[in-house]
């Protein structure tokens, strides 16, 4: 994490991330909290009510793993941009640190 905090990259990837992450686990206590209020307040047959949970359960897992899953591809895409930035930040340094060597060369040769 250090060198990417180095070309100043890496704050904004690190808050990105946990950002990320609380809105995730926003959205699992939600879900938790809706499940748990839909089992207390139930007015049908328990064998009725636990068909529901599982079919809820199912498509809350269901979304929940199309959620996961474009989190870690818009992870994945930042992380991306970010190694781009600093690869195309070093390529960079490193001409300008050949040129002002060639410079000092020319200058005491």
């Amino acid at each position: 994490m250090l060198q990417f905090e180095f070309f100043g990259v890496g704050s904004s990837f690190k808050n990105l991330i946990m950002s990320s992450g609380k809105i995730l686990l926003g959205v699992l206590a939600g879900l938790a909290a809706g499940a748990l209020l839909g089992v207390l307040f139930a007015p049908e047959k328990g064998s009725v009510t636990r068909k529901k949970i599982s079919k809820k359960g199912e498509d809350y897992a269901d979304s929940l793993k199309e959620k996961f899953d474009e989190f870690l591809e818009n992870v994945s895409e930042k992380f991306e941009e970010v190694k781009e930035e600093v690869t195309d930040t070093v390529e960079q340094n490193k001409a300008k640190s050949d040129k002002v060597k060639k410079d000092m060369k020319t200058a005491t040769g």
